[in-house]
C-alpha cells in the first residue's frame, strides 16, 4: 500500500512537471509565432511602399528632366530596401531609413515644380505613400511591442533556464530613423 501511494505521488509529480513544461514550451512558441506574424505585417506594408515608388518615379520623371540624380537615388534606395527585407529587422530598418531619406529629397524637389505639385497623379501617389508610411509606423510599433513581450518572456525566470536550450533566442527590434521622429516646423504666413 505504501509503495502504491509513493508511485502515485511520483506519477502525479511527473504529470504536473510535464504539464508545466508543455505549457511553458507552447507559450514560447506562441510568442515566437506572434513575432513572426508581426514581422510579416511589416513586410506587407513595406512591399506596398516599394510597389508605389516606381509609379511615383515614373509620374515625376517627365517633369524632372534635370533632377535625374534624385530619381536615381530613390530607385537605388528602393532596390536596396527590397533586398534588405530578407536580411532581418536591423538591415531592413537601415535600408528603409535610407529610402525614407531619398523620398524626402524627391518630395523637396517636387516642391520646385508647380506643374508637378498640381498633378493629380503625383498628389494621389504622395497620399498613398503617406498612408502607407502611417501603416508602417503602426506595424513597426506592434512588432516592437510583440518583440518586447517575447524577449521578456524568454529572459525572465523561470523561462530563461530552459528557453535557450530549447532554441528560443532574442529577436531584434525594428528601429525607425531617429530624425523621422522629429516634428517638422510649420510656418503659416
Amino acid at each position: 500500500m505504501g509503495t502504491t501511494l509513493t508511485l502515485l505521488i511520483v506519477l502525479g509529480v511527473i504529470v504536473v512537471l510535464a504539464g508545466f513544461l508543455i505549457a511553458f514550451y507552447n507559450g514560447l512558441v506562441r510568442g515566437r509565432l506572434r513575432v513572426d506574424e508581426a514581422w510579416a505585417q511589416i513586410g506587407v506594408q513595406l512591399k506596398r511602399r516599394h510597389d508605389l515608388i516606381p509609379n511615383l518615379v515614373s509620374a515625376v520623371r517627365d517633369y524632372m528632366k534635370f533632377e535625374e540624380d534624385v530619381l536615381t537615388r530613390v530607385t537605388e534606395a528602393r532596390a536596396s530596401a527590397v533586398s534588405a527585407g530578407a536580411e532581418g529587422p536591423a538591415q531592413a530598418a537601415a535600408a528603409e531609413n535610407q529610402l525614407t531619406g531619398a523620398l524626402r529629397s524627391l518630395f523637396a524637389v517636387v516642391e520646385n515644380y508647380p506643374d508637378l505639385k498640381a498633378s493629380h497623379n503625383v498628389g494621389d501617389l504622395q497620399e498613398q505613400l503617406a498612408t502607407t508610411e502611417n501603416q508602417i509606423a503602426f506595424s513597426r510599433q506592434h512588432y516592437n511591442a510583440t518583440v518586447l513581450e517575447y524577449n521578456t518572456a524568454i529572459q525572465t525566470l523561470p523561462n530563461v533556464i530552459f528557453a535557450g536550450a530549447l532554441g528560443f533566442t532574442s529577436r531584434e527590434f525594428f528601429e525607425a530613423e531617429p530624425e523621422a521622429s522629429v516634428v517638422p516646423e510649420v510656418r503659416l504666413r
